[in-house]
C-alpha cells in the first residue's frame, strides 16, 4: 500500500473535505478557529502538504457539524 500523501485516494479525501468545508459556509479561518488551529493547519491539510491522522480527520468532521461516518462514505462512494 502507498503512502504517499500524493495518492489519488488521498487527493480524492481532501476534495471531500474542501466541499464539505464549503458546504458548512466555512472559510479555512473559521473552521481553524472552530478546532483551536492556526488557518494555516487548514490550509497545509486542504493543499496536501500536511497528512491527516485519524484523531484529526475525526475533529475536523466535528468542527464541520457532520460524521465522520458520513465524510468516510462521501470518500468511498467517489474512490
Amino acid at each position: 500500500m502507498e503512502k504517499s500523501i500524493t495518492t489519488r485516494a488521498y487527493a480524492e479525501l481532501l476534495r471531500v473535505l474542501r466541499e464539505a468545508r464549503a458546504e458548512a459556509g466555512l472559510s479555512q479561518q473559521q473552521l481553524a478557529d472552530r478546532l483551536n488551529e492556526p488557518q494555516s493547519f487548514v490550509s497545509k491539510y486542504e493543499s496536501g502538504t500536511r497528512r491527516l491522522d485519524l484523531v484529526e480527520l475525526h475533529a475536523i468532521a466535528a468542527a464541520l457539524d457532520v460524521s465522520l461516518a458520513s465524510l468516510v462514505k462521501r470518500f468511498e462512494e467517489d474512490l
